[in-house]
């Protein structure tokens, strides 16, 4: 039912998100809303607030549009998955290639020059801001999930460009005998998510060491410390 304040025209709301490691696939995945995080409207999405648009989705085969900038002339991908975690909305998409604006799309993506998600949705149950509270959106139909150049809320996130291109390389440099230096190693555990300090302690005591014994290594031991730590990494940013 809804509340005499919800708006069923369609809205937009935008998240920001960070690129953790660009390739080439072109496959996408991260959160596109963030539940209970005040924006910067006075407006917070409630848990909840897209099951049952989400439920609507399944049983009809469909999920939302994946657009470019809100513009429906310009689909550029299409989303594989959405669900309701209780963190937020998670989604995981496919950058079409091939079509010029989803080509560009990752180009910026993997620059960095483009800094936002965007939701268009209509509100089906919203609860008015009261004593300091922001307006709580409770109940969302679930329209379409845009890149878009400005965010507004930074909690929320597209977490990856999804490849084994920087890990790949990393990997081979090993391989290779040409070990990344700490800095490097450093900035790969940040693209992963990890925070500074953490991936500064990592990287200059874990990796430090495993570098300067590996001489004295075999390439075997190298590439099991390097499966290990890889294993490590992916719990820690599960984590988070």
């Amino acid at each position: 039912m809804k509340t005499k304040n919800a708006d069923a025209s369609m809205r937009t709301k935008d998240f920001a998100f960070k690129v953790k490691a660009a390739g080439e696939t072109g496959a996408i995945e991260g959160y596109a809303s963030v539940f209970g995080v005040r924006d910067s409207y006075n407006e917070a999405v409630m848990p909840g607030a897209f099951a049952d648009s989400l439920a609507k989705h399944t049983r009809e085969g469909t999920y939302p549009l994946m657009l470019w900038q809100h513009n429906p002339d310009e689909p550029i991908g299409v989303w594989n998955e959405m669900s309701d975690d209780g963190k937020g909305l998670f989604a995981k998409g496919q950058l079409l290639q091939g079509v010029r604006r989803a080509d560009e799309a990752l180009i910026m993506l993997k620059a960095g020059a483009v800094q936002g998600m965007s939701i268009g949705y209509r509100e089906v149950d919203v609860e008015p801001s009261n004593a300091g509270e922001p307006r709580k959106l409770l109940k969302l139909d679930l329209l379409e999930a845009s890149i878009v150049s400005f965010p507004a809320n930074r909690r929320a996130r597209v977490d990856s460009v999804k490849s084994d291109g920087r890990l790949s390389e990393f990997a081979q440099r090993l391989r290779d005998g040409e070990p990344p230096s700490i800095k490097e190693f450093e900035d790969v555990l940040r693209e992963a998510g990890i925070p500074k300090a953490m991936a500064v302690q990592i990287a200059s005591v874990g990796y430090a060491k495993a570098v300067r014994s590996e001489s004295e290594s075999s390439g075997e031991a190298i590439k099991s410390a390097l499966s290990d730590a890889l294993a490590s990494l992916r719990s820690i940013t599960t984590k988070t």
